[in-house]
Order: C-alpha cells, then structure tokens, then sequence
C-alpha cells in the first residue's frame, strides 16, 4: 500500500522510490553515537556517549534505536560502572529504546539532499518507563539510499521521568559532589545503511 502511494502520489523518481519506499535501513554502529553531556558541581559539563547501538528503519517508518546501557563511556572506568550499576540499572534493564512511526516523513524524501522534520513524534522506553518525546531531527538521503538521521535541537531527559532520580544522588554520594543535574541533553547521529 506505502508503495503504490508513493508511486502515485508524491512523484518520487525510480531511483529514489527504489531507494526510499522499498528499502529497509540498518543502523551502522561505527558511523553512529548517542552523546549525553553531564553536569555537576552546577556548572561542570561532561560529554558522554554509548559505543553500542543497533537499529532500523523499515520501508513501512518502523523507526528503533535499541542502546546498550553497558556500553556507556565516560572516559573513567570506574564512572562506567557506576552509571551501569546504580544509575542504569543494567543487570535489570540492559537497554533503553527508542522508536517512532515515520512513515508520513518518508514521503518527503523526493531527491537525494538535506531536510528538516519538524516534531516527530517517538516514545523512549528506559529503565522500565516508557514516555513520549518530541524530537526535531535533520536527515541526509545519499545517493546510493543510505540515510544519516541527527538531532537538530538536543532533547532533555528528566531523571524523574525514568525513575532514575535516586540513582544520580546515589552517584553523587559515592563522588562526594554537591550536586549532579538530574536532567540532562542527549544528542545523535546516526547513520543507516540501506539493505
């Protein structure tokens, strides 16, 4: 069904409608990172990112973006832990993911280049919470149909959110710190190869 209205309604050329509505993508690992900045002592920033993400996208806007939580590098090894351990949770919940339906998005891929989508909506699930986000985000259609998906403004995960506020002073304590944001910007970029 996406197919045929592709085809007839948002006049797609052959390549791209080869490309764009019959194509699934896969997330490339190597060419993709999830950062998260970190703030403590009220105004010291910390970039952060995970190593190991996976996802897809299907022809149908089936959008996933699975993050292992043990992956987490913060460039101080026993900061890893931690964050694993206490603040994740990662032997209860390994994961974080996100997903979305774009499938109104595709049809605005009408040639290879540059493009804004405003307010798409997602649902992160993490650490047994599940909530709705709004996320903008800037997307690339190469050539040869593989596409690059980052985050145009950075989106504000709440401690509170997730159940996870009890963590950040758990972290907090065992650093001797006076405080730790309990919100933080997380930005992406991730590239998905066309299979």
């Amino acid at each position: 069904m996406f197919k045929a209205l592709a085809i007839a309604g948002f006049s797609l050329s052959s390549l791209v409608i080869s490309n764009v509505a019959q194509a699934n993508w896969q997330l490339v690992n190597d060419k993709s990172q999830l950062s998260f900045v970190s703030i403590k002592k009220d105004s010291i920033a910390e970039a952060h990112h995970f190593t190991n993400l996976e996802g897809m996208l299907s022809d149908k806007g089936e959008f996933s973006v699975n993050v292992d939580l043990t992956s987490a590098e913060t460039l101080i090894p026993i900061r890893n832990e931690r964050l694993t351990a206490l603040l994740f949770e990662a032997a209860k919940f390994p994961n974080a993911v996100l997903t979305a339906n774009l499938t109104k998005e595709l049809s605005n891929i009408k040639k290879p280049g540059q493009y804004v989508l405003k307010g798409i909506k997602a649902e992160l699930d993490f650490h047994g919470n599940k909530k709705p986000l709004a996320i903008d985000v800037l997307v690339n259609s190469t050539q040869s149909g593989d596409l690059t998906v980052s985050s145009f403004t950075p989106i504000i995960i709440n401690s509170a959110d997730f159940g996870v506020t009890e963590g950040v002073k758990q972290l907090q304590k065992l650093a001797g710190l006076p405080s730790i944001a309990t919100a933080v910007p997380v930005t992406f970029a991730i590239t998905l190869k066309k299979q």
